[in-house]
């Protein structure tokens, strides 16, 4: 059954998303190395010297190595996590928006549409935000003139496009298109949004240390670079392919950490938020294709109306 297999194989020898096109000059670089200490080995000079094994355990190197990527793993899932809730958060708040705020008025269908497509512009500044990009055609799209106009002389628009949502909607319970209990139900999501953002500026803003990614670099290297020595006896003229081998190995491992730790990105291997963005105007445009049962308003029946009443 070749063709189980045939997936496989295709990603394994893949070049686009791995880390094969940044680690292979170093690799190179200490095959090369280890192929002149085995030719002069071969030539007679006694460069055989084991105890430069002792020199950095095994262990020690691989325990930083495990560290590193997990690190990186720990803060690329919790970048995924948060822009999860921040979708299911943004669902969630169009929906109460789009059946909760009452409509009296043709104006007022647009001025929720309006709204739920700021949701949308929410994510585009946090995504433009995180990559330190400016707003571009995306928001024009969904936003008026004056306001994209406004959103790029902000620091941050995306807490600016926070502030009107959350003027949106004290506006409609000023004027009784939503009661009390709606109304802060609502504004508990808008700052759900605004924790994502928040966690998601907390990764950008804390990289790994670098005292520790320079360390465990020159570990690598001192490493790599000191193999040649414990091998050029028992492989002979082999020394610069195994070498090759295990620094491909050891510094793919240290570039994937390097790839993921801040997952905001354009790479291969950072996290779709273009897609992630798109998928959000999907979702509202979808909903704004749907007709709430309630479209119009019933001062009388109210429940701001009838608590004003009491």
């Amino acid at each position: 059954m070749p063709f189980i297999y045939k997936p496989w194989f295709r990603a394994a020898l893949r070049l686009r998303g791995s880390v094969i096109p940044a680690i292979l000059p170093r690799t190179l670089l200490c095959g090369l190395f280890a192929e002149f200490i085995a030719i002069l080995f071969h030539l007679g000079l006694p460069l055989y010297i084991p105890t430069l094994a002792t020199i950095i355990p095994n262990v020690v190197l691989g325990l930083m190595l495990v560290f590193r990527t997990n690190t990186a793993y720990e803060r690329f899932w919790e970048g995924r996590k948060l822009w999860g809730h921040l979708v299911n958060t943004t669902r969630n708040l169009a929906r109460q928006i789009w059946v909760g705020v009452v409509e009296e008025a043709p104006s007022d269908r647009t001025d929720k549409e309006a709204a739920l497509k700021l949701l949308v512009v929410f994510a585009i500044a946090t995504k433009c935000h995180l990559r330190n990009d400016p707003l571009d055609l995306e928001v024009a799209e969904l936003a008026s003139p004056s306001r994209l106009q406004k959103l790029q002389t902000m620091n941050h628009p995306a807490l600016e496009v926070a502030f009107w949502i959350s003027d949106y909607l004290q506006q409609q319970f000023q004027t009784q298109h939503l009661n009390a209990y709606q109304l802060n139900a609502m504004q508990t999501l808008i700052n759900e949004l605004v924790n994502a953002l928040g966690g998601c500026e907390r990764i950008l803003k804390t990289p790994i240390p670098m005292a520790y990614a320079i360390h465990l670099r020159q570990l690598l290297l001192l490493y790599c670079l000191t193999l040649p020595f414990q091998l050029v006896q028992e492989v002979n003229l082999w020394t610069g392919p195994v070498v090759m081998l295990i620094s491909f190995t050891l510094f793919g491992i240290e570039e994937i950490g390097v790839e993921i730790e801040n997952p905001f990105g354009r790479d291969a291997n950072d996290l779709p938020l273009d897609t992630i963005c798109n998928t959000m105007l999907r979702n509202i445009e979808d909903l704004m294709t749907l007709n709430p049962s309630s479209e119009t308003y019933n001062p009388q029946s109210h429940p701001a109306s009838i608590a004003a009443e009491e």
